[in-house]
């Protein structure tokens, strides 16, 4: 299917999982993107091209126990889709602040967030999971983050742990709205997350599900671990 409520997941950057639901009153068992050259049918990551590539349509595939056939009416599970948008929109949130907390750390210029602050998240991210009200982000801080100008050595994660939930508690007071721009329905069309946050528009590109507006997540808490060259941040959200 080409036009669907249920969310995919991507093979390219598996980071938000599926929603579940039901299709003419059967479990999908899964739900993953899928492209067809017009001849054979290729799902997740047996897809051989890149999105865009000529003579090829991209669709969303719903894999079923049995095939089923006309018409139908699809359900998606509610509370999983919510509980995946509070991670993903808490994912970017925590992103954008970590960025800024760790911005002093910077020796070089490096390429700057929506926000203005050199962009760690994306300059040093290597897996992103969101989770069902949450999300888990590891980051790299070796040599090749160090030659572009990250200097590990001042990483006080008490301190940062404490700077950038100060940040997101204020964020989330303002109840900012969140959204995402889509240029047409195509499932390749670029997408982009916007919150408009006090005194400034954030965005981030992102073709996952959110929620409408920061003052949703209730309330953010975020830990952070060290292990050799690695950063890994860990967001949860406070269920209502």
């Amino acid at each position: 299917m080409a036009r669907t409520p249920f969310h995919p997941l991507d093979h390219a950057w598996p980071d938000q999982p599926a929603d579940t639901g039901l299709l003419a009153g059967a479990r999908v068992v899964d739900c993953q993107t899928g492209a067809t050259d017009g001849q054979t049918l290729y799902i997740g990551d047996e897809i051989p091209v890149k999105r865009g590539a000529e003579g090829w349509h991209w669709l969303v595939v719903h894999i079923m126990e049995e095939p089923i056939e006309g018409q139908v009416e699809l359900w998606v599970d509610p509370d999983r889709r919510h509980g995946l948008s509070a991670g993903h929109t808490a994912c970017h949130l925590t992103a954008l602040a970590l960025n800024e907390a760790l911005a002093p750390l910077w020796r070089k210029e490096a390429r700057a967030d929506s926000l203005g602050h050199p962009d760690f998240d994306q300059l040093a991210i290597t897996s992103s999971r969101i989770l069902n009200h949450g999300s888990r982000d590891v980051y790299r801080l070796g040599k090749s983050l160090r030659r572009k100008g990250f200097d590990p050595a001042g990483l006080d994660l008490a301190a940062l742990t404490e700077q950038v939930g100060e940040r997101l508690k204020e964020w989330i007071a303002a109840d900012a709205p969140v959204w995402v721009d889509c240029p047409d329905e195509d499932l390749t069309a670029r997408r982009t997350w916007r919150c408009l946050l006090p005194g400034a528009e954030a965005s981030i590109p992102c073709g996952g599900t959110h929620l409408t507006s920061t003052g949703e997540l209730g309330a953010v808490a975020v830990e952070f671990a060290l292990d050799g060259d690695e950063l890994a941040m860990t967001t949860r959200v406070a269920r209502g």
